[in-house]
């Protein structure tokens, strides 16, 4: 007679607990299954609020834990730096090429608010700057960098920068020689053939597709770049720049808030706070943590697509809005040199203050569209005063301190509005039809 012999295992049979490992390995696929699904079910704005939720906890409550994450966030804004240069290219080029003669683009409009509002927001912070004047402790550290030395050193970087050698202006995310290129081979092709025209329209398309599975990763980025931001610089070394952080802060939301409606609203004559808050939830959100035009132009193509705007004006006016629409940085530029001139005791009167306003939107259009690009132009509004180059450094030094918010806050609007802007030209043409206009639900 065979005796059967049953092995134990933490005493239970071993085939009852096969069966509870696999229960249990059966309940957890399941389980993974729902919560993905769940979380597909989501609109990307609240999986990336919940990244962001879960980056901040990390950061406070388990920093060590959270330090591995944190290559998600450079992954992510590597992604979208690496891409949005390739796509700005074939979606320019490819919109001259499909353009059709007496198709409206809207480009004067975009271009006329692009200027406008810039301009808008250096006086806003002219006048809040006299409003509420602040006066700053020069820090130090920022003497090495080379800025530009006046305006028309700025315009020559602009001219030269249109005629960069195509490669490296794709390669160096040079928006503007980018756009140069892209628009004169579009106009050079439009008598190809249909064959050709129909090849980079599919390129276009397919890195148009690229982009949305990058864009899928923005939640983790998000939480990456939440952690970074939070374990390596706090939130202590703003404490003694509250002032003019507020300043700056209040200046950026007064302009997103009230003067970019006011202008949507002359344009468009209709409420205009559906489409600014749109803009700023799927637009601003993901600017205020990437801190770069540039790496959220495929956001706000992707943004533009589901507002159901011209293709044939947003793939031009988006990329051209992330190197000349940059109401933040002409903010930051004009808060941060009145803040060197009560610092020194400098009296300005009213037409000085004004040409301030206009020299900040043209140093602003020249700020490059990454993360601290208005800083380095300070020195080029500070001369305006005649204050010391070493002095307006010291001040560019003082930008990189309070960098964390005043960056995050600047691209914000800068990215926000270009959607904004694009939408209001195209809704104005809309008008002038007779057709309704109605801003879709995007999420």
């Amino acid at each position: 007679m065979v005796i059967q012999r049953r092995e134990k295992s933490f005493g239970i049979p071993t085939n009852a607990l096969y069966s509870q490992i696999k229960l249990l390995r059966n309940f957890g696929g399941v389980f993974m299954k729902s919560l993905w699904k769940m979380w597909n079910q989501l609109s990307l704005v609240k999986q990336i609020v919940v990244g962001l939720v879960v980056g901040i906890l990390l950061a406070v409550l388990a920093p060590e834990v959270g330090k591995p994450v944190v290559i998600l966030g450079s992954l992510f804004v590597g992604a979208l730096k690496g891409i949005a240069p390739v796509l700005v290219f074939f979606l320019v080029m490819a919109a001259i090429v499909q353009h059709k003669s007496g198709q409206k683009t809207n480009m004067k409009t975009v271009i006329a608010l692009y200027l406008s509002g810039t301009f808008l927001a250096g006086l806003v912070a002219v006048v809040a700057s006299f409003l509420f004047p602040v006066s700053l402790t020069l820090a130090t550290g920022a003497e090495g960098l080379a800025a530009p030395g006046g305006v028309v050193e700025v315009l020559k970087t602009l001219l030269l920068n249109v005629v960069d050698n195509p490669v490296s202006a794709i390669g160096n995310a040079n928006y503007i020689g980018i756009l140069a290129w892209a628009i004169l081979l579009g106009v050079a092709l439009r008598n190809a053939p249909e064959s050709t025209k129909t090849l980079i329209s599919s390129f276009s398309e397919a890195i148009s597709k690229m982009v949305t599975w990058v864009i899928k990763f923005a939640p983790f980025g998000i939480m990456g770049l939440v952690i970074e931001s939070i374990t390596t610089n706090g939130l202590e070394s703003l404490l003694g720049y509250g002032k003019l952080l507020a300043v700056l802060i209040g200046c950026m939301l007064f302009v997103a808030l009230v003067v970019n409606p006011i202008l949507v609203f002359a344009t468009v004559r209709r409420n205009p706070y559906p489409l600014v808050f749109t803009a700023i939830k799927e637009s601003g959100i993901t600017a205020f943590f990437t801190r770069s035009s540039a790496a959220n132009i495929p956001v706000n193509m992707r943004l533009c697509e589901k507002l159901g705007l011209n293709k044939d004006s947003y793939s031009v006016s988006i990329p051209l809005g992330a190197t000349i629409n940059m109401a933040g940085a002409a903010v930051t530029i004009s808060v941060l040199t009145l803040a060197a001139v009560h610092t020194l005791g400098i009296q300005v009167d009213i037409p000085t203050a004004i040409l301030l306003s206009v020299l900040a939107a043209v140093s602003a259009c020249g700020a490059s569209g990454v993360a601290g690009g208005s800083l380095l132009l300070i020195p080029l509004a500070s001369s305006l005063f005649g204050i010391p180059n070493e002095v307006a450094m010291q001040i560019v030094g003082v930008g990189f301190i309070i960098g964390v918010l005043q960056d995050s806050f600047e691209t914000a609007l800068n990215s926000s509005t270009d959607v904004v802007f694009t939408a209001a030209a195209e809704y104005k043409e809309l008008r002038k039809e007779g057709k309704e206009v109605k801003i879709p639900k995007t999420a």
